[in-house]
């Protein structure tokens, strides 16, 4: 008989949508097939973000960083300052197919992560996901949400960036992942990801992440269940940046639905 696992102990309801999908093997990113996650889900439930063994290597990781300077594969840059954000740039590919290994990353993710937003879904009685990109991206388009949401990050010395939700529309998919494209206490140092949840009728929580390179941060693009009684409330999560101390912080940013 098999043993539980830490995702149906403590929260049970999992099981009425089936197991998470596994990823088929790719030799463009093995590390994606031995994902855990059931694993994943109860630690993105219980602690509000969950955190991925390495994603990327190294080389992956500054093929990425390289993009930034190619000005053809972006349809926009912002300035943070600029806008009250925090401080430093970051800019939305036009098309992810373009970076084939985004493109990889966006598809290959999508259905555990639309698996682990389904469980959250039933738990709050809101609306569920298709189970393709493919799929949710025809929806953001017959809502009028047509431009890519994938991103990359640059911040060097005194960057940060302001507690912010990437809503962006209507069609809103509930989870998003960060990829750290760089070691931390090698090629920069502070930059910590802080994610604080505001509690209902209590004081806000904070978690502070120091992913190293390669690891990815699966997080709540607006809000995640928590367990009342026997009863889920909702609990609002904002996500940002603490300043950069030294050095250069690249980060890869996968935001699943498109924006207006």
């Amino acid at each position: 008989m098999n043993q539980p696992t830490l995702a149906d102990t403590l929260f049970p309801l999992a099981a009425t949508a089936g197991d998470p999908p596994r990823i088929a093997p790719d030799d463009t990113v093995p590390a994606l097939s031995e994902l855990n996650w059931a694993d994943i889900y109860a630690q993105l439930s219980e602690q509000g973000v969950a955190l991925t063994p390495p994603l990327l290597s190294r080389a992956q990781c500054e093929g990425i960083i390289d993009t930034f300077d190619e000005l053809d594969l972006f349809r926009s840059t912002v300035i943070m300052q600029r806008h009250g954000f925090g401080r430093g740039l970051y800019k939305y590919y036009a098309d992810p197919a373009a970076v084939p290994l985004l493109q990889v990353l966006r598809e290959k993710l999508y259905p555990p992560m639309a698996w682990m937003a389904n469980q959250w879904a039933l738990q709050l009685n809101e609306r569920t996901f298709p189970t393709t990109l493919g799929e949710l991206l025809l929806e953001c388009a017959a809502n009028g949400q047509h431009r890519p949401t994938p991103l990359i990050l640059r911040y060097g010395r005194g960057d940060y960036a302001c507690l912010h939700q990437d809503v962006y529309g209507d069609v809103v998919f509930p989870l998003q992942i960060t990829i750290m494209l760089n070691q931390p206490d090698e090629d920069f140092t502070g930059g910590e990801n802080v994610f604080v949840e505001q509690r209902p009728r209590s004081q806000s929580r904070a978690v502070v992440l120091k992913p190293r390179l390669g690891q990815g941060m699966i997080f709540p693009v607006r809000h995640r269940p928590v367990r009342s009684g026997t009863a889920y409330r909702r609990h609002s999560v904002r996500h940002g940046t603490n300043a950069v101390d030294s050095g250069r912080r690249n980060t890869l940013g996968i935001i699943f639905h498109n924006a207006r």
